[in-house]
């Protein structure tokens, strides 16, 4: 029975440092920036991955303490918050999130935009069936934006500073859909 439950008198400091070192992540989070949970960019994944690690580790492994735990929490959600500042100027913003893409140009798939993106063809033609698009035609651009999410431009849109900014940022620099160098 041992080696189902252990070192039984342990199991409450187990939830103790459970319960303390979810609270740690809780006030680390809430004292972050949002973006931290809206909107997971790679970095941001990164950060995610860590704390869960820590806190199972921290929680479950007799031989961490909480202190110890608790400041791996507090360097990992400091270097987010750095990072996250960090990503305001643009050269550091670079190295750091991917950039646009155009997978589809006035209805034509961008082979090597797919290549880049690590999306098929098929994973392009089921977003577009998503927001309602019926062939490539209908399309103007589709964008595979920074943190992931999907912009879908129709075919003779009007293309206001937004839009054009997006394509600006990916590489074209008209709506003619010539690709920049």
């Amino acid at each position: 029975m041992p080696e189902l439950i252990g070192d039984a008198g342990g199991l409450g400091w187990v939830a103790v440092k459970a319960l303390l070192l979810f609270g740690v992540a809780v006030i680390g989070l809430r004292l972050g920036e949002r973006r931290t949970l809206a909107q997971l960019s790679a970095f941001d994944f990164a950060v995610a991955v860590a704390i869960g690690a820590v806190i199972g580790r921290g929680a479950t492994a007799g031989d961490t303490s909480f202190a110890s735990s608790a400041v791996a929490l507090v360097t990992f959600l400091v270097a987010h918050r750095v990072v996250a500042v960090l990503r305001r100027n643009r050269r550091v913003v670079r190295l750091i999130d991917h950039p646009p893409r155009v997978l589809v140009a006035r209805g034509e798939l961008q082979g090597a935009e797919l290549a880049r993106a690590g999306l098929t063809a098929a994973d392009v033609y089921a977003l577009l069936r998503k927001h309602g698009a019926g062939d490539l035609g209908q399309v103007g651009y589709l964008l595979y934006e920074t943190g992931g999410a999907m912009t879908l431009i129709g075919e003779g849109s009007e293309l206001g500073p937004l839009m054009r900014d997006g394509l600006s940022a990916a590489g074209y620099h008209d709506v003619t859909g010539r690709k920049q160098g």
